[in-house]
């Protein structure tokens, strides 16, 4: 990937994109200064032993931006680069994206700064189990509800539950399941929680398709990223017969023209560590090359600023769909917009994962089962009914996707705090 020199802060580019929405639809200034700061902002820092017998010093994130909705949301990840600014501008887009989809949630986000490929399964569970232990009562299923992030997964939610659980008296552990979602479906996990986010990013981008009268079997894309969220975007696009030609992870780039096999290169990557390296059928390109390369949509789906001042200008495609949260830096934006290439923005297009995660906390608070048919629908419904939304507030402000977006999430919290009040 193109390294890119320090681009704004991430939770300023946050609150440069409220500003911006805010003027335009004039939104209550008091309601815009308590959106601009988190409401809670956790650290921890907890040792564990690993395998050797030495302990060594972790440093965990839970950000709690804001709850007027419902309770915080957001997920949880595990990587080297986790630090409070990041966490801080993932929670508060956590809080619009809820807001978006029409969710009773507010936003949260969290991690730890660590390479999870430098320590054992055993370390991993230890790690996990000490970090939810330090968080404490600061997470809840009627308060806080973390979910799967970077990775991070359905065996890292289970170790998760059963931590927090075993702090509880045991008359209360089963009421609390709804505590985590993204669980394994022995712990009360849901039917397509893994597909979530890709189906949704597919259902996002099917809705502009449509509108521009674009047929997706046989059309083009590139995708950067084939984590889960990657890979099941690139399996519901094959589903719609469209064509993966360049595919892009920290490992390298790589095309070919004929399409790219998504089974043939899952079951390669599970051979080399999670990574494409080395794939023999596709051609190696530059990370330039890849930014380059023509095609109808790309898809980013893997971390933020991936397309920016340097790499906007580079893009030969139609649409850019957001599979990952903020991959777009204001500059990247503005020159998008300046060529005219539409963007469906991360805060509606990744949104699927949160809202069968919202599927999830209801099925364990109600003692329900819910089947894939069921998820699907609604999830889809869901999705077309912000979509509705969204453009309505396109046309009404005469303004592009994004900060039509924010408009849509920012009045809906507007809404809640003027009927709710400030206390006391």
């Amino acid at each position: 990937m193109i390294k890119e020199a320090k681009q704004q802060g991430l939770y300023d580019r946050v609150i440069a994109q409220v500003d911006m929405a805010s003027e335009l639809m004039s939104l209550n200034d008091t309601v815009r200064k308590i959106l601009s700061k988190p409401f809670n902002e956790i650290t921890v820092n907890f040792p564990v032993k690993l395998d050797s017998g030495k302990v060594e010093m972790f440093t965990g994130y839970r950000v709690q931006h804001n709850n007027w909705l419902g309770p915080y949301k957001g997920g949880l990840r595990y990587h080297p680069m986790v630090n409070m600014d990041e966490v801080r501008a993932l929670a508060a887009w956590m809080t619009f994206k809820t807001s978006v989809a029409g969710l009773p949630l507010g936003g949260a986000k969290g991690g730890i700064q660590i390479d999870p490929s430098k320590y054992s399964n055993a370390e991993m569970e230890r790690i996990t189990r000490r970090f939810t232990y330090a968080l404490g009562q600061n997470i809840g299923p009627e308060y806080d509800i973390p979910a799967p992030d970077v990775n991070t997964n359905a065996q890292i939610m289970a170790w998760m539950t059963d931590t927090y659980l075993s702090t509880l008296p045991p008359q209360e552990r089963q009421k609390s399941l709804h505590v985590f979602t993204g669980k394994p479906l022995s712990m009360g996990g849901i039917p397509g929680r893994d597909r979530a986010t890709g189906l949704g990013v597919v259902i996002a981008i099917e809705q502009w398709a449509k509108e521009k009268g674009m047929d997706l079997s046989g059309s083009t894309y590139t995708l950067q990223g084939f984590g889960n969220v990657g890979y099941w975007t690139a399996y519901f696009m094959k589903e719609k017969g469209a064509r993966l030609i360049a595919i892009q992870d920290a490992s390298g780039s790589y095309y070919n023209s004929k399409g790219i096999n998504i089974d043939a290169l899952i079951a390669y990557i599970k051979q080399n560590k999670g990574l494409i390296s080395g794939y023999a059928d596709a051609v190696q390109i530059t990370s330039q090359e890849f930014f380059s390369t023509v095609a109808d949509v790309f898809i980013p789906a893997a971390l933020e600023n991936q397309i920016t001042e340097t790499t906007a200008p580079l893009l030969n495609v139609k649409l850019v769909a957001e599979g990952a949260n903020g991959p777009t830096s204001s500059e990247g934006d503005r020159i998008l917009g300046h060529r005219g290439i539409d963007v469906i923005p991360d805060i509606y297009c990744n949104s699927g994962g949160v809202i069968v995660s919202y599927f999830e906390w209801l099925q364990n608070k109600q003692g329900d089962l819910w089947d894939m048919d069921s998820v699907v629908l609604r999830l889809r419904q869901r999705m077309q009914i912000a979509w509705a939304q969204i453009r309505e507030k396109m046309a009404e402000r005469k303004c592009d996707m994004r900060l039509a977006t924010y408009i849509t999430a920012l009045g809906r919290l507007e809404r809640a705090y003027l009927e709710r009040g400030l206390f006391p």
